[in-house]
């Protein structure tokens, strides 16, 4: 085995129930996070950098939740497909303002991406993007998911991923960390029930580790709150 690629545990058949119903649940509220106040110099900056990244592609958005992150990554696409596992979300993520005529949605399983659409006007996908969606994955299927995605895409695509940075007087507090390396936080719903919530805090190296001769042209970019990472997929 090459050392720049680990060794990873096969990809679980399905999404965890819990964690399907908790989006589901969170979905008429979920984008209070981006209300902070502490967060709107980052968020703003964050929209132009994205849609720079992103200008004349044809875009697979990979777990689209609400599409906070749609409009302003598909400003310049040359089309967009935003994705996601509930239809809830979508719901949403339909009723914002988008560019006429270069956004579709479709419900697929990010670990699968099974099913999905051609791009308009191309053959393949030539970009991928994923907000706060990194941080969910288990550390023991990224590099799997990495695969998944890549497979997906055109050769030479540009894929750009952007999350949440461990922030401790912003983000709620590490309640546990598993054996793989997982950290977790406890999250309460409007409803009041409690949810464990798988949430990874990478760093660089640790991406670059991860991706080795399947990426070039790795750039990471540090905000106050968030991160991004994007590079050129390598097959």
């Amino acid at each position: 085995m090459p050392p720049d690629r680990q060794p990873s545990l096969p990809p679980n058949p399905a999404p965890s129930p819990d964690m399907v119903d908790y989006y589901r649940r969170r979905a008429a509220y979920y984008e209070r996070v981006y209300h902070k106040p502490e967060r709107q110099a980052d968020l703003r900056a964050m929209e132009g950098w994205v849609e720079e990244h992103l200008a004349g592609r044809h875009v697979l958005e990979v777990a689209a939740g609400t599409g906070w992150w749609t409009p302003h990554g598909a400003r310049r696409c040359a089309s967009w497909l935003a994705t996601d596992l509930n239809d809830e979300t979508l719901a949403i993520a339909r009723t914002k303002p988008l560019p006429a005529g270069k956004v579709r949605f479709a419900l697929a399983d990010a670990y699968t991406l099974a099913g999905l659409p051609a791009p308009d006007g191309a053959a393949a996908f030539d970009a991928a993007f994923a907000g706060c969606w990194w941080s969910h994955v288990p550390l023991q299927r990224l590099s799997a998911w990495v695969d998944t995605l890549h497979g997906v895409l055109a050769p030479g695509a540009r894929v750009v991923v952007l999350d949440n940075s461990f922030v401790q007087t912003s983000n709620l507090p590490i309640a546990r960390r598993d054996e793989a390396g997982n950290t977790y936080q406890q999250r309460t719903l409007d409803d009041g029930s409690v949810h464990e919530v798988l949430k990874n805090f990478p760093r660089a190296p640790e991406l670059c580790a991860l991706l080795g001769a399947r990426a070039a042209d790795f750039v990471w970019t540090d905000w106050a709150h968030y991160w991004a990472a994007s590079w050129t997929v390598v097959r």
